[in-house]
């Protein structure tokens, strides 16, 4: 199986810093963001080839200066066709392969990749998106009643009504062909494709329960939260 990993983002969120790295090469204790998810996906055997798609003809060059001529990585420059349309710029890349993993670089988290896929192939879905229904908020809460402070809740764990969704998604080879028909310049992954095969019951989802996830979005926001950037890299036994 192959790992698609998306690094060609603007880093709109994470200015000033991304004006002079791409997102991905966001250091975490000496080493790029990146490079946690392509060593986490190398620990799983079943995953033989990583491709990273960037705009190499911008700040994503430092992706492929820092790794170089690297066994089982390939460097694919960025469409700017949207999440849909680089998948079908790497048509060639996946043709033999029946289900592929595509990774937002910006995702941390030590998701058990087999057994999404095995959520993936039980459900028989095109699609499976990891989720989660447990957050830590990074603010405190209270318990009102008519109008007084009955409790404080700093930072709890609060259970959403709604599964968030993580940029970690298993794909089959059905997702290429739905992405060719929409015959269009700019095809979003989520709203253009998944949106109506969730209506088709095609899309499934695999909760990652108590595993931990950020969105490493800034330099500052993995600052702000070092321990469960600790905590998630531990968790990736690396």
């Amino acid at each position: 199986m192959k790992a698609i990993i998306l690094a060609g983002g603007k880093g709109t969120r994470g200015k000033p810093y991304t004006e002079y790295f791409p997102k991905a090469m966001t250091p975490i204790n000496g080493k790029p963001l990146i490079d946690y998810v392509v060593r986490y996906l190398k620990s799983f055997n079943f995953i033989k080839e990583i491709i990273i798609i960037s705009d190499y003809n911008g700040l994503g060059g430092q992706i492929k200066n820092y790794y170089g001529n690297q066994k089982n990585i390939k460097f694919v420059q960025d469409s700017q066709s949207g999440t849909g349309g680089d998948l079908l710029h790497i048509e060639k890349e996946l043709k033999k392969e029946s289900e592929f993993l595509l990774w937002f670089v910006d995702n941390l988290c030590a998701i058990d990749i087999k057994e999404m896929r095995d959520t993936f192939k039980e459900k028989n879905s095109y699609a499976c998106i990891a989720t989660r229904t447990k957050r830590k908020e990074e603010t405190g809460f209270a318990i009102v009643k008519d109008g007084i402070i009955k409790e404080f809740k700093e930072k709890p764990v609060m259970k959403l009504q709604l599964s968030e969704c993580l940029g970690i998604y298993m794909l089959g080879k059905e997702i290429i062909q739905k992405i060719k028909k929409k015959k269009q310049k700019q095809v979003n992954l989520s709203f253009d494709i998944l949106q109506q095969l969730s209506k088709e019951g095609k899309v499934s989802a695999y909760d990652i329960a108590e595993k931990e996830w950020i969105d490493a979005e800034s330099p500052m926001i993995l600052e702000r939260n070092e321990k469960i950037v600790t905590k998630i890299i531990k968790q990736m036994g690396l």
